[in-house]
């Protein structure tokens, strides 16, 4: 599976990004007003409990727009941190610093929610079953995200299409499950296979077949106990769909190894940061 690698490089050329679409092509013209080149101290501090992330992004936003400004973390990504915690010192000019703000405070909003609506499901399911992300992510943004997913306890699916064959429903509707896992056996060339299946019958007719995982989804959890225990013994097992807060526990329970949740990327709401003087 592709490895995430948040490198100095890659934080970078994202931040320089977000920073062009805040500035372009006029600047922040707002606090350019600011005649002073006073230096002031700020707080960046959360409104809420949470697992905090993406620090080295806000670190490199006010870095970009002034060398010369201090940030002192004052937690570590994946930190948990109650409401009104300090997480970071921000020492520099004024103007410069609130040019920055809004760009800094957007990563680690978005990185944080990520990572605590996570670790929510993680504590819901117990130890004994992984929490996954999927590719449910938004374009350009897969990389931080699934690093936020890892902040909060949860676990990396296939990062993208290469990484992994998931035979999955529509695959399914236009061709034959047992002769598509037959062809992934013959070409999978180190791959692992992960088979979709909705009901017995679809996991009775692969059985036996040396595939990986068998990912049982949207199926109501009589049957999807049923299923994990004639699976379990052959296969490593993961249930998908309507997995919330209220359904997760009873999932965890079947004995499933790994339940996938595409909310955790898709609907995570972000923590509410804020910089205060």
């Amino acid at each position: 599976m592709s490895k995430i690698k948040l490198s100095k490089e890659f934080i970078l050329s994202t931040v320089k990004l977000a920073l062009n679409e805040d500035l372009y092509p006029s600047g922040d013209i707002t606090s350019s007003l600011i005649k002073n080149n006073k230096v002031i101290t700020f707080k960046l501090l959360t409104n809420q409990n949470a697992v905090v992330g993406g620090l080295s992004f806000a670190k490199q936003a006010f870095e970009l727009i002034d060398r010369n400004i201090k940030f002192i973390s004052k937690k570590k990504d994946g930190s948990k941190v109650k409401k009104g915690s300090l997480i970071a010192i921000i020492k520099g000019k004024a103007k410069n610093i609130l040019i920055a703000e809004r760009v800094a405070l957007n990563f680690v909003s978005h990185i944080s929610g990520i990572a605590t609506k996570t670790n929510q499901f993680v504590k819901l399911a117990g130890k004994k079953t992984k929490i996954c992300c999927t590719r449910k992510t938004i374009p350009n943004l897969r990389v931080i995200q699934k690093y936020a997913v890892k902040l909060g306890g949860g676990t990396n699916h296939r990062f993208n299409l290469s990484d992994e064959y998931l035979i999955k429903d529509n695959h399914i509707a236009i061709s034959d499950l047992k002769s598509l896992v037959l062809n992934a056996i013959r070409n999978k060339k180190g791959k692992k296979i992960t088979v979709e299946v909705e009901n017995l019958k679809q996991l009775k007719s692969i059985l036996g077949l040396k595939f990986n995982t068998v990912l049982f989804d949207n199926m109501n959890i009589k049957n999807l106990r049923m299923c994990v225990k004639i699976a379990k013994k052959h296969y490593e097992t993961e249930a998908s769909g309507n997995i919330n807060f209220k359904t997760v526990k009873s999932v965890a329970k079947t004995g499933v190894d790994r339940i996938s949740v595409g909310s955790i990327t898709h609907s995570a709401t972000a923590i509410d940061i804020k910089l205060e003087v």
